[in-house]
């Protein structure tokens, strides 16, 4: 098991939809940064009031001109993530930072090719099947009745 502490930033991306003469705004989080920080969770706690208190969001930063500071209203949750609303001008931001351990990792592994014999197989009885999704509890324990 691991001992690093990550910052994890998040952004609300908003994007503007038309559909039957109504204009949706669906708002959508995605993880924008991963920094490591090390071993330390103070210093993880740290790094990340940092962030939520300096991070500027790319749909900000992308309209700033030089010198622009951008209002910001910090919020620190009781689980120690915190909540930021950055605005400037007409556009306004949402962004969260937390901080994270990780726990565990693993390398992408790639099958081996296919030999021309499983190829030709494969044309002739379809596709093999997709592997059956995660659920809880496992099927080889799943409680009997």
């Amino acid at each position: 098991m691991t001992t690093d502490w990550y910052v994890l930033i998040e952004e609300d991306t908003r994007t503007t939809v038309r559909a039957d003469g109504s204009e949706l705004k669906l708002h959508r989080w995605g993880l924008t940064g991963t920094h490591l920080i090390g071993p330390d969770q103070a210093e993880a706690v740290a790094a990340a009031e940092n962030a939520a208190l300096h991070h500027v969001p790319s749909m900000i930063a992308r309209h700033a001109r030089r010198g622009d500071e951008p209002s910001r209203h910090a919020l620190l949750a009781q689980d120690g993530s915190w909540i930021v609303r950055v605005q400037q001008r007409h556009r306004a931001c949402h962004i969260r930072v937390s901080t994270a351990r990780l726990v565990h990792e693993r390398e992408e592994k790639e099958a081996p090719p296919k030999s021309l014999k499983e190829k030709f197989r494969s044309t002739m009885e379809g596709p093999e099947p997709t592997p059956t999704p995660w659920s809880w509890p496992p099927v080889d324990k799943a409680p009997q009745t």
